[in-house]
């Protein structure tokens, strides 16, 4: 089986949700024989030096990749508006990219070509011209959703208005792409039913994040209690939009309970005005060497987002570090979790205050949450069982292919 993977960065190393997403589906594919190649777009924002690529996977890919210049433009977005294409989804699309898949598709043939999110669909109509083989979307998230809800919660009149032109827009694209693949999966059952409401009329299944649980060792002696902590990129708008509202919101009476409690802030990307929090009881670290030993470290993993689509990789990875994670409704969206069992739900304000109460008050509650989740990472989140079935259906397409 040979199998073309599209993406719009580079995978590696795999340190944010995008990536280890997409890091796994080709670790998982490789333990099972399938022979993967891929091509990514060297995106600016998340631009990765290849030349210094050390990973066992990219060892064993055949890799391409292009660089491209995605950044916002303000007189491209201007201009933009006055033309029918998504200002979100055109800016990783470059003829020079083009050509260098254009090439890869001439020299090799592929039995699937899985596009990995929205933002690789612009070379589709270059792929359907150069390649016979079964063609697999992938939606990360519902790109527009996430743009719908940031503007729903946006004050400003005019950059709420500019967040509802581009939601419009990217729902248009993604209603008109969607039934030009062979198959699409979702990530999660929530994101399913709105594909289906988008009008999806190709087969279409679920796979959830998938990580590789053996990574996430647990050593609970260097866990120090009680703390807090929140890891996420700060360069993705929600991430940045939650924080702020439980910084504010939130956090200054959930330090009045303990002199001895502490809460870490840990991401790429993170900005000024997060520096800004810093306390004795707030530690704001930034981008952190290693995210595993971060979680390890802490007990209870704050996720306060209230806009987002898709599912959250953090949480699946928190899960799997056996953590007690606090989360909104929204966070939690798409995840096979149980208030109570395997995490906590918080809405609110009071709901947070009264579920960082009780985890802090009574140690054994938190603890006993962690190990559920753990088991829910195991049974839901496995790199293997999520290839195997992936695999299966690759093979469901090639065979009807060649009927």
């Amino acid at each position: 089986m040979k199998v073309l993977i599209l993406t719009n960065r580079v995978p590696f190393p795999p340190n944010s949700g995008y990536p280890i997403v997409v890091y796994n589906t080709i670790k998982g594919l490789l333990n099972l024989n399938v022979d993967v190649s891929l091509f990514s777009i060297n995106a600016s924002k998340h631009r990765v030096d290849v030349d210094d690529i050390y990973d066992p996977v990219f060892e064993k890919i055949n890799f391409h990749s292009f660089n491209v210049d995605t950044e916002v433009n303000i007189w491209g977005a201007f201009f933009n508006i006055f033309s029918n294409q998504s200002y979100n989804v055109s800016r990783f699309y470059d003829e020079d990219a083009a050509k260098l898949l254009e090439n890869v598709l001439r020299e090799h043939e592929f039995d699937i070509i899985q596009f990995e999110g929205l933002f690789v669909v612009p070379y589709l109509d270059l792929v359907k011209e150069y390649s016979k083989a079964k063609l697999i979307y992938r939606a990360h998230n519902i790109e527009f959703d996430v743009w719908e809800r940031l503007a729903a919660r946006e004050q400003f009149t005019p950059r709420r208005k500019y967040l509802e032109f581009l939601s419009r827009r990217l729902k248009v694209y993604e209603t008109e792409q969607i039934n030009r693949f062979h198959q699409v999966f979702a990530i999660s059952d929530p994101d399913r039913q709105n594909i289906l409401k988008l009008g999806c009329q190709t087969r279409l299944d679920v796979f959830p994040v998938a990580i590789d649980v053996e990574k996430y060792l647990v050593d609970i002696k260097k866990t120090s209690f009680p703390t807090l902590f929140h890891l996420g990129a700060m360069d993705w708008r929600p991430n940045k939009e939650g924080l702020e509202w439980f910084l504010d919101e939130i956090w200054p009476d959930i330090e009045k309970l303990s002199g001895e409690l502490r809460f870490y802030i840990a991401g790429k990307h993170m900005q000024k005005q997060f520096f800004d929090y810093d306390s004795d009881n707030l530690i704001v670290e930034g981008e952190v060497f290693d995210a595993v030993e971060f979680m390890n470290s802490k007990a209870i993993m704050i996720v306060p987002l209230l806009s987002g689509s898709g599912m959250r990789v953090k949480i699946i990875e928190g899960m799997a570090m056996q953590k007690c994670i606090i989360a909104t409704t929204m966070a939690a969206e798409g995840i096979n979790c149980m208030h109570g069992k395997d995490i906590l739900i918080a809405d609110t304000p009071d709901e947070f205050y009264r579920s960082i109460l009780q985890c802090i008050t009574q140690p054994n509650r938190w603890r006993e949450i962690g190990k559920h989740a753990r088991k829910t990472a195991e049974r839901d989140h496995d790199i293997n069982g999520n290839a195997k079935r992936m695999l299966d259906i690759y093979e469901i397409l090639v065979s009807n292919l060649s009927r």
